[in-house]
């Protein structure tokens, strides 16, 4: 007697997911090869999304590093240029303080003055502007206030006198501006 097999017991067979082979259970090889390829094609799209961000973080990484380049070398010079400050500083009082009636001090004031002329070219070429000050409204971040006087002329917390030069390195300050600043006209000391 043999056993027959009948088709639709083979089809079942055939659909089956685990194969009997020498009394071991094993899985389809189909179903492992596709899950294999859906766990690759996962990784991979992990990979993908993971090498996009490492190269967003890499591309912003370069555009910072260019800014702060850029930056060091706009005010590398805001040193040198804080020191000649004191420089133009004295050569502006000693023009100030010359009287104009001898005829050797018009030689020492035209010198001093080409000497400052020069340092104001030089300043110029490295974007270092004055602050002006006077007459304008008093400004912490530009000014600082030595003193406060009564002034019936200037509106109160205007810039009446300056005692020395502010100075800007393109848009940072290298010295505030020393003012006197209007109390107004009805306070008194």
């Amino acid at each position: 007697m043999t056993d027959a097999i009948s088709p639709q017991n083979e089809a079942e067979m055939l659909s089956s997911e685990v194969e009997i082979t020498d009394g071991s259970a094993t899985t389809d090889p189909f179903k492992e090869l596709e899950s294999r390829c859906e766990t690759a094609e996962q990784e991979a799209k992990q990979n993908y999304e993971r090498l996009l961000r490492v190269s967003a973080e890499f591309d912003n990484y370069k555009k910072r590093s260019l800014k702060e380049m850029a930056d060091y070398r706009k005010y590398a010079n805001e040193l040198l240029l804080t020191e000649l400050l004191s420089v133009v500083d004295n050569l502006e009082r000693a023009i100030q303080s010359t009287s104009n009636d001898n005829q050797s001090a018009n030689g020492v004031i035209e010198g001093v003055e080409m000497t400052l002329k020069a340092l104001h070219k030089i300043f110029e070429k490295f974007s270092v502007k004055f602050i002006d000050a006077v007459g304008k409204p008093f400004d912490p971040n530009f000014h600082q206030a030595m003193m406060q006087e009564a002034s019936e002329d200037h509106p109160e917390n205007t810039v009446i006198r300056e005692f020395q030069k502010g100075y800007l390195l393109h848009d940072r300050l290298l010295r505030p501006a020393m003012v006197v600043v209007s109390k107004g006209s009805g306070a008194s000391e």
